[in-house]
């Protein structure tokens, strides 16, 4: 039974940095090509966050919640602001991405739409958003947390446990978790002993594991 799941379990925080008055100044200098206030596709998912600049030609630095081949994938990332951050930058943006690369941990890119680092600096903690759509296709045995939340859970006695409502990832294996109608929560490991079938398309899991576990 295939148990591998690929990018992050949750987001990560990040913190916003820039002042109102250097935000406005530096967003100034964005290219055609970083629209405000995109039509915004329904699939995107959360992928990482701006770490800040690197280099003084305009690439930036993400720091990838997970698995980084969505964000080297796509080629075109969404950015939306961190909680907190400045009014004058409360707008989404889209970025056409022209090259990227992991670069010790992270994932370095230069946009075509971010002419220097001033403008690059100015991103610092936005939220980085990919269409689910431009992921790679993940191997047999591989899933992708977005497509299992919200299946429902059942064990082999046709009983059902709850809908994934997350994912957490102890540093050896994922664990789902799973919540009922009643707000009881579940934890079950993501592995081959307890995780007997995932059905994607179908949004269900089968899992053996006893409702009174």
């Amino acid at each position: 039974m295939p148990t591998q799941i690929r990018t992050r379990p949750g987001p990560l925080a990040a913190s916003a940095q820039a002042t109102s008055q250097k935000v406005a100044e530096r967003l100034a200098g964005m290219r055609p090509g970083a629209g405000v206030n995109p039509s915004l596709p329904g699939d995107l998912v959360e992928v990482g966050y701006v770490g800040g600049a690197y280099g003084v030609r305009g690439w930036i630095k993400v720091q990838p919640h997970g698995d980084a081949e969505a964000l080297l994938h796509a080629g075109t990332w969404w950015l939306k602001p961190a909680a907190g951050a400045p009014a004058v930058s409360s707008d989404w943006r889209v970025l056409p991405i022209g090259t990227s690369r992991e670069h010790s941990g992270s994932v370095v890119a230069g946009s075509p739409a971010v002419p220097d680092r001033n403008v690059a600096e100015a991103l610092r903690s936005c939220t980085v958003w990919v269409r689910r759509a431009d992921f790679p296709t993940p191997a047999d045995d591989e899933f992708y947390w977005v497509d299992l939340i919200g299946s429902t859970v059942v064990n082999e006695q046709q009983e059902t446990l709850g809908t994934v409502a997350g994912l957490i990832d102890n540093g050896a294996h994922q664990i789902l978790r799973i919540v009922d109608e009643s707000g009881t929560e579940r934890l079950v490991p993501f592995v081959e002993v307890y995780v007997k079938s995932v059905d994607v398309a179908g949004k269900r899991i089968v899992v053996d594991w006893g409702l009174d576990y």
